[in-house]
């Protein structure tokens, strides 16, 4: 506790500083800026329908499906799995636990890209990764049409679904903290185009910096955003609808 004297009056107010307030409020600075849209209807509605619907038929050979789980490869790989937390576009979970699998050999290139960016002071910061196909529609079904591009169509499943897309950014070594980019992740701007000369020219450089590791270990960016990746062995793997507590 302490007193103040306000100008002005002879009066003497006493200003309770609390404490715990003032931590929540450096918390709250702290997280990450979360991008969020109006869903086109309520999501749990989306969710009962996605859920009861089947992923696209298709036809030809596959691979077999080896989802690795990308929090085994590396400690200082970190996840931010936003979809399981309300930090997300959608301003509600729609993942039932926070995890990140990749086809292995996509893994495999990721891991190499990380252990490139570690010599310049930076990790691999994993914001999603596969994808079952009913949250892909989940996406679709919530965001207006004149945001489709950022989204994946469901009728065609999604690199996502096929275990080899990875959205991420990258963070300091040093600090722990996220590197901030050009536009936040998911945000349905132009500012989240690989190629936007707007923001800063250090946000720019951290964001070729990431593109650079990633197409160098096989990964192309998708043209609308700079967080995600697709790696180039995509077109050898299924759509896949399976829950991540199911994968083993």
């Amino acid at each position: 506790m302490r007193s103040i004297l306000v100008a002005g009056t002879d009066r003497r107010y006493h200003l309770a500083v609390d404490l715990f307030s003032l931590a929540l409020c450096f918390v709250a600075q702290a997280q990450p800026v979360v991008f969020r849209i109006e869903p086109v209807r309520p999501v749990a509605e989306l969710r009962a329908e996605a859920i009861a619907a089947q992923p696209p038929a298709e036809q030809g050979h596959f691979r077999r499906s080896q989802l690795t789980d990308l929090a085994k490869l590396d400690n200082r790989i970190k996840l931010d799995i936003r979809y399981a937390t309300s930090n997300d576009f959608l301003g509600t979970p729609v993942y039932t636990s926070a995890r990140a699998f990749l086809q292995r050999p996509a893994a495999q290139a990721l891991l190499r890209a990380h252990r490139e960016l570690l010599k310049q002071g930076y990790g691999l910061l994993i914001f999603d990764a596969y994808r079952p196909w009913y949250i892909t529609k989940i996406f679709w079904d919530a965001t207006p049409p004149d945001k489709h591009q950022f989204v994946a169509d469901p009728s065609a499943g999604s690199k996502h679904n096929r275990g080899c897309a990875v959205d991420l950014s990258i963070y300091d070594l040093k600090t722990g903290r996220e590197i901030e980019m050009t536009g936040a992740y998911d945000e349905m701007s132009e500012r989240s185009y690989p190629g936007y000369t707007g923001g800063t020219l250090e946000q720019r450089a951290h964001r070729d910096l990431l593109r650079r590791a990633m197409e160098k270990q096989g990964f192309a960016v998708y043209d609308f955003e700079w967080w995600h990746f697709d790696y180039r062995d995509w077109p050898h793997y299924a759509v896949q609808n399976i829950p991540f507590e199911n994968i083993r």
